[in-house]
C-alpha cells in the first residue's frame, strides 16, 4: 500500500483507552469492587449493549434524546445502552416471575452518552451498580445496605470518602406545607445548585418564582444544613406536621440507626442532597472525596418507588448506587493518585545464551506450574539488551541459562532489585523467589 493511502491512527474523542501499566490498575479496581458487591451478597447480571428503542426510551416517552446514540438495522429500531438501571428495570420486569426477592444485583458494564467531549465527561465509560429491588414493598434496611456498600468499596479502593444523606421527603413534605406544591420542582432546581449560585442568588430566584421572602428563608436554612444526624433531626423535626415531611424525618432516623449499627463510618446527614433525576423518591445519597470537593460527586444513588413502572403493572420499589468509574479514574489519574504499578506483569524473566531455548521453555513451564509469572525472552537482541528491557519493565528477577548452567543443573538467578546473583537449582530459584513474594 502505498503512503498517501495510509489512514492516520486516532481515536473518537471521549473514549478512554489506557496503557496497560494503567489498565492493570484500572483492572485491580474493578476487581476491588466486584470483591465487596459480592462479600455483600449481590449478584452479577450483564445486559446487552444494545436495546430496543422503545425499551430505552420509555421513560422519555419515545422521544430520542440528542445523547442517545441511536441507530437502525433493518426495521428495527436500535439505541445503545446509556446507564445501567433502565436495562434492569427490563430485566426485572421480564424475569419477576423467577427472582426471588428482594432481588440484590451488581453490574459493572459500559454505557454510552454521545455528549460533548470534554474534561471529566465521557461519551463512553463504566458504571459500577448495585441496586436492591423489592416486590410491592422494600423496608429502609436496603438503603443502609447501599450506604454501606459505598463505605466498604471505597475503604476497599483507598479512597477517602464522606458520604452525604438525604431523603427527598423533607424537602418536598416542606414545600407542600409551606403551599408551594405545584411549584415543588422548581424550587428543588433552585436548591440543589444553591452550593454553586451561593445563598444570596438562590433567594433571589425564589422570590422570582413567587416564594415568600420569609418561606425562601425557611427553605434555605433547611438546605444549608449538614453534620450530626441526632442534631440535625432534633432541630427540624419539629418545623411541620406535614405528613410527607415527617416521612422523610421517620426514614432518616431510622436509617441513622441502622448506620450506627452496622458500622458504617464517614456519613453525614446532608438535607441540602436533591438528587437532580425525578425518579427518586426517598432516601438520597452522594459519595465525595473531601481532599479534593473539586471532584465533585464520585458515588451517587437513592430510593425509587418503582423501578419497572414502564414494563409491568407491579409495583417494584428499589435502591441502587453508583460509581462512574471511568471518571473517577480519570480524576485519580489527573491528580497523581493512581498507585504505581510495573509496566509488566512479570516476575521471572528467562534469558537464554547459547543452544538452550528449549531447556529454558522447560524451566519457564516449572516456574509457572509454581504460580510463577514466567516468560523466556527469546528474542535475538544482545544479552545486555535483555538485561535494560528487564529493568525497564521493572521485572524483579531474571535467570540466566547457558550450556553450562543447563550442564550442571544450576542457574544463575539474579534480584533486579538488590543486584545480588546466585547460582542454584531451579527448586532453590523458586524458594528464593517465593519468598520476596
Amino acid at each position: 500500500m502505498s503512503n498517501n493511502r495510509l489512514v492516520t491512527p486516532r481515536k473518537l474523542s471521549g473514549f478512554m483507552e489506557l496503557s496497560p501499566d494503567k489498565q492493570v490498575v484500572f483492572d485491580d479496581m474493578i476487581d476491588k469492587i466486584k470483591k465487596v458487591f459480592k462479600q455483600n451478597c449481590f449478584m452479577p447480571i450483564d445486559t446487552p449493549v444494545l436495546e430496543l428503542s422503545e425499551i430505552l426510551l420509555a421513560k422519555s416517552g419515545g422521544s430520542i434524546d440528542k445523547e442517545v446514540y441511536y441507530f437502525k438495522k433493518g426495521d428495527t429500531d436500535i439505541c445503545m445502552r446509556y446507564d445501567l438501571t433502565v436495562p434492569l428495570a427490563r430485566y426485572v420486569a421480564m424475569n419477576s416471575e423467577n427472582l426471588i426477592f428482594p432481588f440484590k444485583r451488581y453490574q459493572i458494564g459500559k454505557v454510552y452518552r454521545g455528549e460533548r467531549a470534554q474534561k471529566g465527561r465521557f461519551r463512553e465509560f463504566y458504571q459500577c451498580d448495585a441496586d436492591i429491588i423489592g416486590n410491592e414493598t422494600l423496608p429502609i434496611p436496603a438503603d443502609a445496605e447501599c450506604i454501606n456498600l459505598i463505605d466498604k468499596t471505597f475503604k476497599e479502593l483507598g479512597i477517602a470518602h464522606i458520604t452525604h444523606i438525604s431523603n427527598r421527603n423533607v424537602l418536598f413534605g416542606l414545600c407542600e406545607a409551606l403551599s408551594y406544591r405545584e411549584k415543588t420542582t422548581d424550587i428543588l432546581v433552585i436548591l440543589d445548585k444553591i452550593n454553586k449560585i451561593g445563598r444570596d442568588n438562590a433567594k433571589d430566584e425564589l422570590l422570582k418564582l413567587g416564594v415568600k421572602e420569609k418561606d425562601a428563608a425557611t427553605l434555605i436554612d433547611i438546605t444549608l444544613k449538614s453534620g450530626d444526624f441526632d442534631k440535625i433531626l432534633s432541630e427540624v423535626d419539629s418545623l411541620t406536621d406535614n405528613e410527607c415531611f415527617q416521612k422523610g424525618i421517620s426514614e432518616l432516623k431510622e436509617l441513622s440507626s441502622l448506620i450506627k449499627v452496622m458500622n458504617i463510618g464517614n456519613c453525614v446527614l446532608d438535607l441540602g442532597i436533591i438528587r437532580g433525576q425525578n425518579y427518586y423518591t426517598g432516601t438520597v445519597f452522594e459519595a465525595v472525596v473531601p481532599e479534593h470537593p473539586e471532584f465533585g460527586t464520585v458515588c451517587g444513588g437513592g430510593r425509587y418507588d418503582n423501578l419497572a413502572g414502564y414494563f409491568t403493572e407491579k409495583k417494584l420499589p428499589g435502591v441502587g448506587m453508583s460509581i462512574g468509574l471511568t471518571r473517577l479514574f480519570d480524576l485519580l489519574d489527573n491528580n497523581d493518585m493512581l498507585p504505581k504499578h510495573p509496566l509488566s506483569s512479570t516476575e521471572l524473566a528467562i534469558i537464554p545464551l547459547g543452544d538452550t531455548l528449549n531447556k529454558c521453555f522447560e524451566l519457564c513451564a516449572f516456574f509457572k506450574e509454581a504460580g510463577i509469572r514466567c516468560e523466556v525472552n527469546y528474542s535475538e537482541r544482545s544479552f545486555k539488551a535483555k538485561l535494560k528491557e528487564a529493568n525497564k519493565k521493572e521485572i524483579p528477577f531474571i535467570l540466566i541459562v547457558g550450556e553450562d548452567e543447563v550442564a550442571k543443573a544450576q542457574f544463575n538467578l539474579k534480584n533486579m532489585t538488590t543486584g545480588e546473583q546466585f547460582t542454584l537449582s531451579k527448586e532453590e530459584c523458586l524458594k528464593k523467589i517465593n519468598a520476596t513474594r
